[in-house]
């Protein structure tokens, strides 16, 4: 099997929220609900030579606060471990959205 770069499915705002709001049931008050990552920085990583798409891994910073690690993927489902990689995500609280279903 191989990435084709068409990989993942689009949900409702309603399987979303109910998915977030499981989650935030089993994290203490304050604790990291998301990150942003902007569109520059994610856009470099996807015009890497040979890149489909972007596989995220789970990290806990130097902190001790979970964040997300980027990696380009290409289709044969390897990373793209000597291109870019990123982290320092913008993590919410304290860089939080208003309030809206997937947050609150």
């Amino acid at each position: 099997m191989s990435f084709n770069g068409n990989e993942g499915e689009f949900i409702t705002l309603k399987e979303g929220s109910e998915m977030t709001k499981r989650y935030r049931n089993t994290i203490q008050t304050g604790e990291v609900i998301g990150v942003f990552m902007g569109q520059e920085k994610i856009k470099q990583i996807l015009a890497q030579n040979e890149c489909v798409g972007i596989r995220f891994y789970f990290g806990i910073d130097d902190e001790g606060v979970q964040n997300l690690v980027l990696v380009g993927a290409d289709a044969d489902e390897n990373d793209l471990s000597e291109g870019l990689i990123a982290d320092q995500l913008k993590k919410c609280p304290p860089k939080c959205s208003s309030l809206n279903p997937l947050n609150s």
